[in-house]
C-alpha cells in the first residue's frame, strides 16, 4: 500500500544515507516517476522506481562509477531528463565523486556553453543514456572523458560498502545559468544540499505535512535539482518528473500532473504562469481540479504581482486556491533557496516611488500612479540570515534602504570551483558586530519592507544614465507594453558606452510569433517604445532594435542573457536587424 504520508525524516547528514534510510523502512513506496509524452497530445507514460529499486540503481551506479574514477574527481551528468538522471547523480554522491549536472548536446543553443562548463569541470568520466548516447559521443570527440551509459549499468557489480561521506566534502557543482557573467561552477558540499533541502521544506510547510513534487524545471537547474530531488529524497516523498519541452509544447500537462496528486508542490519561473494563462483554452479546462495544490513557488526572475493575479483569475473556477502563490528568492551560490512566503499567506504587495528607488530609497507611491513599481515580497529567510547592505561601505541599511542582498547560513555553497571566491563568498560587514562572521554577497539588490525581503535587480545589471539608475527589467516592462507585437519576456535592455565616457541605454526586442517583419511597421513600434520608455522612466534610448524570435539569447534555466545580447550588440551581431537608426 503506498500511503500519501511519510514517516517523519531522521536527520541524516547526505543525501546517500537519505536513501538508503527509505529504501529500508518503506522499500514500496514511490520515490520517482517520470511522465513521458510520446506523442504530441499524448497524456503520458509512467515510469516509476521505488525507493528499494532506487536503491538498487544507485548502488549499481556508485559501484561502476567508482571503478571508473577516484574519490572527489568530477562526473558529468550529460542525461536526458528522467529517472536515469536521479539515480546517476545520487549515485556519483554515493561514490565520493563530485557530480555535475548538465545536459545532453542537443539543448538548442546552449553548446558552447556546454564545451565550456565541460572544458573548466574537467570531468573524469561522463553519464548519459542510451538514447543520448550517440550525440554524447560525437560531441565530446576523440579523447574526451570515459562515457557510462547510466541505463545500460547491471543492476549487480561488486559487493561494495557505501563510502563514508564528509558532509563538508563537495557533493556537485551547480553552474549559475550565466545570465550576467560567464558560467562558474559554485561548489556545494554534502551538507550545504541536505541543509537547504530541510530549509525548503520548512519553509513551505512541508517537513510535517504530506507532499508530492510535481517539476518540469530542469534538473541541471539549482531549482530543479533541489525541489525535484533533494527535498523529496530528504523527505521520503513521492516526485513526479516531466520533461522541460513536453511543458512548452503543452503547458496544461503539467496543471494535469498537479491535479493527479493530492498535496502538489512545484515551481516555475514568473513567464511559466504568464504562459499557462495565454496557451490553456477553455476545453483543456474542463475537468481540471487545482484545489488541492498545496505551493506554487514563483522565483528565478523578479516576480510580478500581476503574473499571479492573471493566473490565478484563470484558474480560479478550477478550485485554485490564491494563497498557493509562493514568490521566493534564491541563486545557486546558497545552493538555492533563500526566502519564501509561506503557502496561505496573501500575496506581499508594494507599490514604490520609481525615483526614490533608483535613489536608493523604497517610499511608497500610489498603486495606479503610472511611475509607480509594483514590486512582490519574497517572503522571509529559511533557516539562515539576510541582510541588505550598502555594496561600497558595506554597511548594514535599515529597513526601506536598498542595498546589496547578503546571506549566512549552512546552505551557502563552499566557493567557486577552480577560481577565486573570496570577495563573493568571504565578505564581512565594516563593523563586523554589526553581522559577525563571512557573508554572501549575492550581486542582488533589494530592501525589506514590512520584514519581508523584496528584491529590486541585479546590481550588474543596472543602467546609470546621467547619474540616475534605471532596473532594466523595469525598462523591459515598459517597452513590452508599449506594443503589442513586442514579445514578452523575450527583450533585453542594457548600457552600452556613450559619449563623453558616459553611457547610453539600447534595447532589443523579439517582435512577436504573429507579427511577420516584413509586415511590421517597425518605425510605430519603436516610436513607441521611445515614448513609454522616456515617460515613465525619463530615459532616452539610444538605440531599439527589433529582432525575430528566438535571436535574443537565454541562459540553460530560460531567463533573457542581458550580458551576451548585450556583447553580441557591441560585436555588431544585431546590425542587419530592422531599426529606425541609432540614436547615441
Amino acid at each position: 500500500m503506498d500511503s500519501r504520508r511519510p514517516p517523519l525524516a531522521p536527520a541524516c547528514p547526505t543525501l546517500p544515507e537519505y536513501v538508503r534510510h527509505w529504501a529500508e523502512t518503506t522499500p514500496d513506496r514511490r520515490a520517482f516517476t517520470f511522465v513521458e509524452h510520446p506523442a504530441p497530445h499524448s497524456r503520458g507514460v509512467h515510469r516509476t522506481l521505488t525507493w528499494r529499486r532506487l536503491d538498487v540503481r544507485v548502488r549499481a551506479l556508485a559501484a561502476h562509477l567508482a571503478e571508473e574514477a577516484g574519490p572527489g574527481e568530477r562526473v558529468a551528468l550529460l542525461c536526458p531528463q528522467g529517472t536515469e538522471y536521479v539515480a546517476a547523480f545520487l549515485g556519483a554522491l554515493s561514490a565520493g565523486l563530485v557530480a555535475v549536472p548538465l545536459y545532453t548536446p542537443g539543448l538548442p543553443g546552449h553548446a558552447d556553453r556546454l564545451a565550456g562548463v565541460l572544458a573548466d569541470a574537467r570531468p573524469s568520466v561522463v553519464v548519459t543514456t542510451s538514447r543520448a548516447h550517440d550525440e554524447v559521443r560525437d560531441f565530446l570527440g576523440a579523447g574526451g572523458p570515459r562515457i557510462v551509459v547510466a541505463d545500460e549499468v547491471p543492476d549487480g557489480g561488486p559487493d561494495r560498502q557505501p563510502v563514508s561521506l564528509d558532509p563538508g566534502a563537495p557533493a556537485y557543482l551547480q553552474y549559475t545559468s550565466g545570465s550576467t557573467r560567464a558560467p562558474a561552477g559554485v561548489e556545494i558540499s554534502h551538507g550545504n544540499v541536505v541543509a537547504n533541502a530541510r530549509q525548503a521544506l520548512a519553509a513551505y510547510g512541508l517537513d510535517t505535512r504530506p507532499m508530492t513534487s510535481v517539476g518540469w524545471l530542469p534538473l541541471y537547474h539549482d531549482m530543479g535539482l533541489v525541489l525535484s530531488v533533494a527535498a523529496p529524497v530528504a523527505r521520503g516523498a513521492l516526485s513526479v518528473l516531466m520533461d522541460p519541452a513536453a511543458f512548452l509544447h503543452e503547458p496544461v500537462r503539467w496543471l494535469r500532473l498537479l491535479a493527479a496528486h493530492p498535496h502538489a508542490v512545484s515551481a516555475a519561473p514568473n513567464f511559466a504562469y504568464d504562459y499557462c494563462v495565454a496557451t490553456v483554452t477553455a476545453d483543456q479546462k474542463e475537468g481540471l481540479r487545482l484545489d488541492g495544490v498545496t505551493a506554487l513557488i514563483n522565483g528565478s526572475e523578479p516576480v510580478r504581482p500581476g503574473t499571479a493575479d492573471r493566473f490565478h483569475a484563470a484558474f480560479a473556477n478550477q478550485g485554485l486556491a490564491p494563497g498557493t502563490h509562493c514568490p521566493s528568492y534564491g541563486l545557486a551560490e546558497a545552493t538555492v533557496f533563500v526566502c519564501a512566503a509561506r503557502p496561505g499567506e496573501p500575496l506581499s504587495r508594494f507599490a514604490l516611488d520609481r525615483d526614490a528607488l533608483a535613489s536608493g530609497k523604497a517610499l511608497p507611491a500610489r498603486p495606479d500612479d503610472p511611475r509607480a513599481v509594483l514590486l512582490t515580497g519574497c517572503g522571509t529567510p529559511a533557516g539562515q540570515r539576510v541582510r541588505v547592505a550598502d555594496p561600497v561601505t558595506r554597511v548594514p541599511l535599515a529597513e526601506g534602504e536598498v542595498g546589496e542582498i547578503w546571506v549566512q547560513g549552512p546552505n551557502v555553497g563552499r566557493g567557486y570551483w577552480n577560481r577565486d571566491s573570496e570577495e563573493v563568498f568571504g565578505a564581512e560587514f565594516a563593523d563586523a558586530a554589526a553581522g559577525p562572521g563571512r557573508w554572501l554577497r549575492t550581486g542582488d539588490l533589494g530592501t525589506v519592507l514590512e520584514g519581508r525581503l523584496v528584491v529590486t535587480g541585479r546590481l550588474k545589471d543596472l543602467i546609470i544614465v546621467d547619474g540616475r539608475n534605471h532596473y532594466p527589467q523595469d525598462v523591459e516592462a515598459s517597452a513590452q507594453e508599449a506594443h503589442e507585437a513586442v514579445r514578452r519576456d523575450r527583450l533585453a535592455a542594457f548600457a552600452v558606452p556613450g559619449g563623453a565616457g558616459g553611457e547610453c541605454a539600447v534595447v532589443v526586442a523579439e517582435h512577436a510569433r504573429t507579427a511577420h517583419l516584413a509586415e511590421l511597421d517597425v518605425a510605430a513600434l519603436v516610436r513607441a517604445v521611445r515614448g513609454a520608455v522616456s515617460a515613465r522612466h525619463g530615459l532616452r534610448l539610444a538605440d531599439v532594435v527589433v529582432v525575430p524570435p528566438g535571436t535574443v539569447p537565454r541562459t540553460s534555466s530560460g531567463k533573457v542573457s542581458r550580458a551576451l545580447t548585450r556583447a553580441r550588440y557591441l560585436e555588431g551581431a544585431y546590425g542587419g536587424q530592422a531599426r529606425t537608426g541609432a540614436a547615441v
